[in-house]
């Protein structure tokens, strides 16, 4: 789902100077991104850092689904949000934040709660859906929908000082479903409420699921299909585990 530009601007060549004389992205791929429709549900812990790594990176169209406003215990990670945003829907905070980083990028809000009755008419708009939410059924509802309509997507789940991430393509690798039939219980998996978590850990992962998207979208590198990239932030360790072995799939 991509929308191509013709040419740069001279504004654009200066702005994303530094990746498109990376080898494995170049103009092409710039234009790729300025093009390219990315969903993030979640504008918390891991949307936040997605976001604005995506927009950074000039991607031309970001969507962001949420149904919360903005609290004070958001700020420790939500890096999207400033105490001016307090009490102010988290799509327009998101919005106003990620325009003024980078007027290239059209953001489009979806001030609503996904759930099985919107979710599908969501993700159809979309080349790429990153899970930036914090409880398993949403989790879930993102897969099976994104599974339905051969969409790619990236989940990332965190808790305390443990992180880990997935990306799904079809035909590439078992989704997370597949992977956890039932909902896990580990020190990765509890919510942030729940469990706390250190706020530097969301921009760890949240910026390895941006990274996932615009691999996607270039079609460079090696995706995290297939395998489930954990990380330890205690020990500094990541740690990649093979879900192809775990795969409900013949």
């Amino acid at each position: 789902m991509y929308t191509l530009p013709m040419s740069m601007t001279k504004e654009q060549l200066s702005r994303y100077s530094r990746q498109i004389t990376l080898s494995e992205l170049g103009a092409a791929g710039q234009k790729k991104l300025l093009g390219a429709r990315v969903l993030v549900i979640g504008a918390g812990g891991l949307g936040s850092p997605a976001a604005l790594y995506l927009a950074a990176a000039g991607v031309g169209t970001i969507g962001i689904a949420d149904s919360d406003v903005v609290e004070l215990s958001n700020l420790q990670r939500q890096i999207l949000h400033t105490t001016a945003d307090i009490g102010k829907p988290k799509v327009l905070s998101a919005k106003e934040s990620i325009e003024a980083s980078n007027t290239d990028v059209e953001v489009i809000s979806h001030a609503m709660r996904v759930d099985s009755g919107n979710i599908s008419q969501l993700v159809a708009d979309y080349a790429f859906v990153i899970d930036g939410t914090d409880n398993f059924d949403s989790k879930y509802l993102i897969n099976d929908a994104c599974v339905t309509a051969e969409k790619p997507f990236c989940h990332g789940g965190i808790s305390g000082f443990f992180g880990q991430v997935m990306t799904y393509v079809p035909n590439m690798g078992p989704s997370y479903r597949e992977v956890f039939p039932e909902q896990p219980q580990d020190k990765c998996t509890r919510s942030c409420q729940a469990g706390g978590v250190i706020g530097a850990l969301p921009g760890i992962i949240g910026s390895l699921q941006a990274l996932e998207a615009i691999k996607y979208i270039i079609g460079s590198g090696e995706l995290l299909t297939g395998c489930l990239l954990t990380f330890d932030g205690l020990r500094g360790e990541f740690f990649r585990v093979n879900t192809n072995l775990r795969s409900t799939k013949t």
